[in-house]
């Protein structure tokens, strides 16, 4: 989705305080990060070289762990260690979320946090369950016996988990198409893919598929351009080989050659039917619906398999044994629902919210502040300064973050802040536009309202110039300040800016900022910039080098000041269990008001416990507008709710996993809300 738009003391105790937490929450186990593959490719550099330079981890009684995972002979990302048992036995556990989306087990429902039910080519009604190990920022399952059952070889190789499973074979690819329902009108299909061997498989969303238009024939009439939303290609992977005979069937035709030049067809239509008003040239046949399977290929000992998926549906894949078989469901309503207990304090929820006759999927973490070890912090994507995205499972790896949702808004071009971030009581970029926050403390308490942040310059003959932006990419006439929090320097955002250079409380130089980009000034560690932009250049000759300064800042409300954590983002939704959405307001464009996208949302109940939550397309259409947004969540039992940023950016993280969409799919974000456990 689009996004629209104290003192130098402080801020060094703020990064020491920083530097502080993770030190604190560190253990060498906690320092494996997982990337699922797909999610490596939305930035080849920093996870793949992240995993190789963290250290191997040394735990008590641990014979072996690791960070990479070679699954028939392909090496990805994925954390696990091995532990001897008694007689010498040893144990294997793998983090859930390389497991579940490695491997495409089915997680079940589970108030258990030690125990978790899956399914995987099983009975549903006698599941296996898993024990569970709960380490730093993921979650371990005990996976030895049912690799032993599924007839597994398991080895070690230095920090690689080396497994291989027994090979498979897919017999027959069948697709049927399913009698539409009552609840879901939208028409269906099925594919059947019957195989040898239970086999790992994968599902990944892909990119839209682009429709070539058939030209008019006449060409005096513009070509239509389509109204129906395009296809998308989703595939799925599995670890077995297709007979030849699947390829063939799959194998993509070439197009046909026209009988005719394009040109030629109008002329002689006009001449063999005259154009009358009772004898129209009739209208070009329709074109023949996409193929639902569009190729099956063998690339590395696996089968890929290609679908063109129309808009409003998606595939819901399942597993069968006796015989083996995976189901692929395509339907407007995929979402299974789900209900586990991840952690003490920690519940993993998803399932379908009705709003009169449509249907929203909702998937959302339930977060008890109060439970011991529970905490939130906000995140940002850089670590040396405010400027630069990242994949939100990447950013809450980094930070080892358990889970975690993206925050505020941002420029997507420049990367850089358009709202509040707040952190131990510091401020790293201030509020813009009055619009809605979250505040909240470390004994989980909470504050939502719209935030605005006054800052006061005040000289020593008692002149007060107002500050209206901190550490801010939104851009305006006016003074700006700029501290060590936005970085080590500051390029100017516009053209002829006046730059004041504040050490120790005084003015120490005046410069002229030049072209919008190009002369980047340091930002003193001991002090800030003030920027001065357009109608406010003329206050500089008012603050001449060597005027000694203060600043003094106040929230509105004045509550907000109370709490070290916010995170600004709009509009507010939901205030004392009623509905308060005022996106004009907030300064939200008209079109983002009505627009209906994929929105993520943050908010607390009447029992005190933290929702965030992550709404994408309604069954057959598109996502919530934010009427829709504040309704689905006041329904889902929220007292006071915000809307975060959305669309691409809406990101649902835990344990190493993307809880509500393929990563591949996911966009950078700027910021976020981090949830971490405190070691034990």
């Amino acid at each position: 989705m689009p996004n629209y738009c104290q003192s130098g003391n402080g801020d060094r105790k703020a990064r020491r305080r920083h530097r502080r937490f993770f030190r604190a929450t560190v253990s060498p186990i906690f320092l494996i990060t997982l990337c699922l593959t797909t999610t490596c490719t939305t930035n080849a550099k920093s996870i793949p070289e992240l995993i190789s330079q963290l250290p191997t981890p040394a735990l008590t009684g641990v014979v072996s762990s690791g960070n990479q995972i070679s699954l028939n002979g392909r090496t990805v990302p994925g954390t696990w260690f091995q532990r001897p048992e008694k007689a010498g036995r040893i144990t294997t556990h793998l983090s859930d979320g390389a497991f579940r989306q490695l491997i495409g087990v089915n997680f079940l429902n589970s108030s258990n946090s030690a125990r978790q039910p899956i399914q995987w080519f099983s009975s549903v009604t006698k599941p296996l369950v898993l024990s569970t190990k709960l380490l730093g920022a993921y979650r371990y399952l005990d996976i030895t016996n049912f690799a032993q059952t599924s007839g597994w070889e398991i080895r070690t190789n230095g920090n690689i988990l080396v497994i291989a499973t027994p090979k498979a074979q897919i017999t027959n690819i069948v697709q049927s198409q399913e009698p539409p329902e009552a609840s879901a009108p939208l028409q269906q299909a099925r594919i059947l893919i019957n195989l040898d061997h239970p086999t790992p498989w994968q599902v990944a969303q892909g990119s839209i598929i682009k429709k070539i238009e058939t030209p008019s024939l006449d060409p005096d009439t513009p070509t239509p351009k389509s109204t129906v939303p395009p296809n998308r290609e989703w595939t799925i992977t599995l670890d077995g080989i297709a007979d030849p005979l699947l390829i063939e069937r799959y194998t993509p035709q070439p197009p046909a050659a026209p009988a005719a030049p394009p040109t030629l067809l109008p002329n002689l239509l006009k001449q063999l039917l005259p154009v009358t008003p009772t004898q129209p040239i009739p209208p070009a046949p329709a074109p023949a619906p996409e193929p639902l399977i569009q190729q099956v290929q063998v690339v590395k000992n696996q089968t890929i398999i290609s679908l063109s998926v129309p808009f409003g549906l998606s595939p819901q894949v399942s597993t069968v044994a006796n015989p083996n078989r995976l189901i692929i469901d395509i339907r407007p309503d995929p979402l299974e629902e789900r209900d586990i207990t991840w952690a003490p304090g920690l519940r993993w929820r998803q399932h379908y919210v009705n709003l009169g006759t449509e249907r929203f999927p909702v998937v959302w973490l339930e977060v008890n502040p109060r439970k011991f070890g529970l905490t939130l912090k906000p995140m940002w994507a850089s670590p040396d300064g405010l400027a630069g995205t990242a994949p939100l499972i990447q950013t809450a790896q980094r930070y080892l973050a358990v889970a975690g949702i993206n925050g505020g808004y941002f420029n997507r071009n420049n990367k850089l802040p358009l709202g509040a971030i707040r952190r131990d009581g510091q401020w790293l970029s201030g509020p813009i536009l009055n619009r809605g926050a979250i505040a909240w403390n470390d004994s989980g308490q909470f504050y939502f309202g719209r935030l605005t942040l006054e800052e006061t310059l005040t000289t020593a003959n008692d002149q007060r110039l107002p500050i209206l932006f901190l550490n801010s990419g939104y851009v305006q006439s006016g003074i700006a300040r700029y501290t060590p929090a936005w970085g080590s320097t500051y390029t100017p955002l516009t053209d002829n800016e006046i730059i004041l250079v504040v050490q120790k409380d005084q003015i120490t130089q005046q410069l002229p900022g030049g072209k919008v980009g190009e002369k980047a000034v340091p930002i003193p560690q001991d002090g800030y910039l003030l920027t001065l932009r357009a109608n406010a250049a003329s206050a500089a000759s008012q603050l001449p080098i060597g005027t000694a300064v203060s600043i003094s800042s106040a929230t509105t409300p004045a509550d907000f000041s109370r709490y070290p954590h916010i995170i600004g983002a709009g509009p507010l939704l939901v205030q004392n269990r009623q509905i308060v959405v005022d996106a004009k307001g907030e300064k939200f464009s008209n079109a983002f008001i009505a627009e209906k996208a994929i929105r993520s949302g943050i908010c607390t109940t009447a029992t005190g416990t933290l929702m965030i939550t992550a709404t994408h397309n309604r069954a057959g259409g598109y996502g919530p507008n934010l009427a829709e947004h504040a309704q689905l969540l006041q329904q889902m039992g929220c007292v006071d709710a915000l809307n975060l940023d959305g669309g691409s950016s809406t990101s649902l993280y835990l344990g190493g996993q993307l809880l509500d969409r393929s990563p591949s799919t996911a966009a950078r974000v700027h910021n976020g809300i981090g949830i971490f456990l405190k070691p034990r």
